[in-house]
């Protein structure tokens, strides 16, 4: 596996001495791919004696791995925690994250309520007094009082910063927080029905950033503070609730211990490394399969801190790795029904409910933004830097009533981070998986969206994108696309169709004509190549990729005429790059216990009828049948049409739910039933 590397703005790094016998070198813990044959408890207990072996990862979050240090009878690093107030106190992107570890500190292991735990070294009274300083003068909505660059409004950002809002002011009650004059009681009833209504809206409808190996963990830190902590009786049943919904997420959409599916936020390093994406810790706590790499995850700790435990139907769903599981669901809102939820477009309480989708500059909410703006003073934050340049056009347009239009003009580029309404299908057998956002935005610009990916292993993953930028921020060169393609999956197999084309540009300008995948060699037990067809073989799993247009690996010293392609190293050997605006490339993944030996899969496909003719394909999948699809047109197989939108909530052998759901009930062989009833 690649070394995958924080970067240093996020890292918190301690100034001080480690307290006496603290481990200063990692004891790295190995990846799990079938159960554990342990209850939770004993994976608990497993954890945090992985915690007392190891030094706290240099992230955004070692404070809550002093926790759990502190919970198994360690001696916290103070050093790190003192860090960590210094990070809160610059207010630096992420501070959110941490201020969730120091609440949980003070709530407890500070006060003692509600602690399952003994506190055999007890924190000093240094550090107690500096951490009540820090929750009480921290910025902790966008309209407050101060400049600074954190990212606030995203879904998982919205989230922390409400309930840590609420939270302290929980904590601190009748006390006035300097930054925004309010008493802590009203800090209370202030961000109360923003938890609510953002709960509301993640039962009924689910995630914009769905299915996020990196999202994920966030959400459910958050929604365990407030399951812990929160004294509302609503509160704490409805985000009960939803920590069900997102670990059943999980449990669907997981190759053992892997969160291997389609998602719609990622980035580079855990799309290609998925051994170190930010969810595998708590599948292995949770689910008995994974790894704790302390990469990047703080819900692991959370859990284990936690007195909420998971329902024995959703941790069988994961643990069921025999069986085979086809899931739909549908998740998201459409930005032309934001009424339906209840979200005008107008005003800066549903504004910043319509940022939770990343919809800044879309025609019918950039008039909106642009006030936001004004009053957060966004002008100066650092995400918004691309922005800055246009201000006084986008005022002087406001101000003439042209702004819609130029945002419908530039729509393509400028709604790029957009994450509206999204239907996902996900295959998934004992040996691979398979999961696609189902004709997803097909042409507009890509930020973090990952539209589809096949696992076999815990790096042994295939994707492609269209490269948006060699270098930089995202979207970059594997970190969401240039343009989003048309893609569809049936069962074992994707299609996935590019039609790269410059589009109206003011964010990020098409500039690269290719498309390319991710196929880590050295990750497979074999990779043939035959009649334009790429095969990989891991264990008894079987992976085929074709490409349209002729590909080629870019291995050292790899060039084409006419394209630019990044010289990163660790590409080399790995990427498969298809020069050419228009492309279609063909996923289809096979089984021993289905298709044979590797070789007898490897001339089914080979002898496959198939077509090209233009941006349509038919291709006689072996298995399937005769499949069609194209830039346009429905997906057929065998001459009938399969749907690729307007999926129920979920649909699959455990739970049928209609969209949106009010009730969500989980059936699984032998467990008690899970029961989800929001009225």
């Amino acid at each position: 596996m690649s070394t995958v590397h924080v970067q240093p703005e996020y890292q918190i790094r301690p100034r001080r001495t480690p307290p006496p016998d603290y481990p200063t070198e990692p004891s790295p813990d190995s990846f799990r791919e079938t159960p554990l044959l342990s209850t939770y408890e004993e994976r608990r207990q497993e954890f945090i004696a992985h915690v007392l072996r190891n030094p706290a990862p240099l992230n955004t979050k070692p404070v809550w791995y002093e926790l759990v240090r502190m919970a198994g009878g360690g001696q916290a690093h103070e050093g790190i925690i003192h860090a960590a107030l210094d990070f809160i106190d610059a207010r630096k992107d992420c501070a959110d994250f941490v201020l969730h570890s120091i609440l949980r500190m003070l709530y407890q292991f500070a006060q003692m309520e509600r602690s399952p735990f003994p506190i055999r070294h007890p924190l000093s009274e240094d550090l107690l007094r500096r951490a009540r300083h820090t929750v009480l003068h921290f910025k902790y909505f966008p309209d407050e009082p101060g400049r600074d660059s954190m990212c606030t409004w995203t879904e998982n950002h919205y989230i922390l910063f409400a309930s840590a809002a609420y939270l302290a002011g929980q904590m601190f009650p009748d006390e006035t927080f300097p930054n925004s004059g309010e008493t802590g009681r009203q800090k209370m009833e202030r961000n109360r029905p923003r938890i609510l209504r953002w709960l509301d809206l993640r039962f009924r409808t689910g995630f914009s950033e769905w299915l996020s190996h990196v999202y994920y963990d966030e959400d459910l830190t958050a929604l365990l503070s407030l399951y812990d902590f929160a004294q509302d009786e609503e509160i704490r049943r409805r985000a009960e609730m939803v920590i069900h919904l997102l670990l059943l997420d999980m449990a669907l959409n997981s190759f053992r211990g892997i969160f291997g599916s389609s998602h719609g936020r990622a980035y580079e390093n855990t799309k290609k490394w998925a051994a170190c994406e930010g969810t595998t810790d708590t599948m292995k706590l949770l689910f008995g399969m994974g790894v704790y790499s302390g990469f990047d995850n703080m819900s692991a700790p959370a859990f284990v801190l936690s007195r909420y435990r998971v329902p024995p139907a959703i941790e069988a769903i994961a643990r069921d790795t025999e069986r085979t599981l086809e899931n739909r669901q549908r998740m998201g809102i459409r930005m032309e029904e934001l009424e339906r939820w209840g979200i005008h477009p107008d005003n800066f309480e549903d504004g910043m409910l319509y940022l939770t989708l990343e919809a800044y500059f879309h025609p019918r909410t950039v008039v909106n933004t642009l006030d936001i703006f004004d009053r957060c003073n966004w002008w100066e934050n650092d995400f918004f830097r691309p922005v800055q340049p246009y201000r006084g056009l986008l005022r002087f347009l406001r101000a003439t009533g042209g702004l819609s239009s130029l945002a419908h003009f530039l729509e393509r580029d400028i709604c790029r981070n957009l994450r509206d309404e999204v239907n996902i299908y996900t295959y998934r057998t004992p040996d691979y998986m398979l999961s696609t956002a189902q004709d997803y935005r097909k042409g507009y610009g890509g930020d973090q969206q990952h539209i589809w990916q096949a696992t076999l292993g815990p790096d042994a993953v295939c994707f492609t994108t269209h490269p948006a930028r060699l270098e930089g921020r995202s979207p970059a060169y594997w970190t969401g696309s240039g343009l989003l393609p048309r893609a569809a999956q049936y069962r074992n197999l994707v299609i996935v169709v590019y039609n790269v084309r410059r589009i109206p540009a003011l964010y990020v300008p098409v500039r690269h004509f290719y498309t390319h995948a991710w196929l880590p060699r050295e990750q497979f037990d074999e990779v043939v190549e035959r009649k334009g067809w790429i095969f990989a073989r891991k264990g008894e799993g079987y992976l085929a990729l074709w490409s349209m247009q002729p590909y080629f690996w870019n291995d050292a010293g790899a060039s084409y005429p006419g394209i630019s392609i990044r010289k990163n190293p660790e590409d080399f050997g790995r990427e498969v790059i298809a020069p050419g605006r228009q492309n279609i490339w063909i996923c289809q993944m096979g089984r021993r216990a289905e298709d044979g030996e590797f070789g007898d899969f490897i001339r089914a496909i080979c002898d496959a009828e198939r077509t090209a003719e233009g941006l349509t394909v038919r291709y006689r999948a072996p298995g399937l049948g005769l499949v069609r699809f194209g830039w346009e047109g429905p997906l057929e197989v065998n001459g009938a049409e399969v749907p690729l939108r307007d999926y129920p909530r979920y649909d699959n052998p455990y739970i049928r739910a209609p969209f949106p759901a009010d009730e969500i009930r989980v059936r699984v062989e032998g467990q008690e039933e899970l029961l989800l009833r929001w009225a």
